[in-house]
């Protein structure tokens, strides 16, 4: 018995959502080993004819200014957390109680959302980051999602990734960032659109101070990544 045009059509987007869903867990087990060819974002620029500008470097190729604060900054219990911070996610659930939302993300979920999903935030997009975050934790080592994180983040229109950031805004290779300029590429990663590391506004640069307070302080909390000192 032949099936219906509608069946075989459902049967048909079935299999192709579950092919979405599986094929991240698929390839973060690869990426411990390759670079990604391109995240969601750059296909995005690439298919609507912007132009993408990305230099992948190695994580010893990027200065460890920029590690700290952008770890800092973004997740400060990175070496602690299991790819989810628990205790955050608390807070921000208590914050939304009084009215006050606010975000959780991880380094493990920013990068889950950079390969593989979409940038809107929405509450689909987080239940689909957490397994894929948990999961990215237990099959690559610390230092590999950090190297894989600054190599495909959004630093600015059509600019992805520490080295074509740094080359950009300040005229120099990554591993040769300044603590100051270190801060300021860390500060503009919550809106890159918007915030210019080579020309910031005085919010943009009243974070990044606070940003290298921080990371002047990091000390053993970035072992994970940076090794013992």
């Amino acid at each position: 018995m032949r099936l219906k045009p509608t069946r075989r059509l459902l049967k048909r987007l079935v299999f192709v959502v579950a092919a979405l869903i599986l094929l991240p867990f698929l390839l973060i087990p690869l990426y411990r080993f390759i670079n990604p060819p391109a995240s969601t974002l750059m296909l995005r620029d690439w298919v609507t004819g912007a132009s993408v500008t990305r230099e992948w470097v190695s994580l010893a190729a990027i200065s460890p200014n920029l590690v700290r604060a952008v770890v800092m900054s973004e997740d400060a219990r990175f070496c602690e957390h299991d790819g989810i911070d628990w205790e955050e996610v608390q807070n921000a659930l208590e914050d939304l109680e009084d009215g006050k939302p606010r975000g959780a993300s991880t380094l493990n979920m920013q990068l889950s959302k950079n390969l593989f999903l979409w940038s809107s935030r929405s509450y689909l997009r987080k239940v689909v980051e957490a397994p894929l975050a948990l999961y990215m934790d237990v099959v690559l080592p610390k230092r590999r999602i950090v190297e894989l994180y600054l190599n495909v983040v959004e630093w600015g229109p059509g600019v992805f990734g520490a080295e074509a950031a740094a080359q950009r805004y300040f005229k120099r290779p990554a591993a040769k960032l300044t603590r100051h300029q270190a801060s300021l590429m860390a500060a503009a990663l919550p809106n890159p659109i918007a915030r210019n590391p080579a020309s910031p506004g005085q919010g943009h640069a009243r974070i990044a101070r606070r940003i290298a307070g921080r990371a002047a302080k990091s000390g053993a909390y970035l072992e994970c990544v940076l090794g013992k000192k």
